[in-house]
């Protein structure tokens, strides 16, 4: 992240990490990424109901934030692949831990 973008965030933590990924999809879309690089099309099946106006508008937004990396190839039709950025990746542990306690509020609502 650049320093300009760095000054506009938060000062409380938990605030910040809200902010990169408060969106209920980037969430999954960074879920989706941390198996490796998809292409466009394989994010909008993978994540689900999402527009395409919707998904584009996340994936830039995201790319912005330093989460992860658009690389387009040069040919027709062209083909976009989208990679997780080192900081992508250490949002791993939060998922996980997502995952662990949606897991465990799904066992005690059964």
């Amino acid at each position: 992240m650049n320093g300009s973008v760095t000054n506009l965030l938060p000062a409380c933590p938990v605030e910040t990490t809200l902010t990169l990924i408060s969106s209920r999809w980037a969430v999954l879309i960074l879920r989706d990424l941390l198996t490796g690089t998809k292409r466009f099309s394989e994010l909008k099946r993978s994540v689900g109901h999402i527009s395409q106006k919707v998904l584009t508008a996340n994936l830039r937004a995201m790319e912005e934030k330093g989460l992860l990396t658009r690389r387009v190839y040069p040919e027709v039709p062209p083909r976009v692949e989208y990679t997780l950025t080192e900081t992508g990746y250490s949002l791993r542990p939060v998922l996980d831990a997502m995952a662990a306690w949606g897991t465990a509020y799904k066992e005690k609502q059964a």
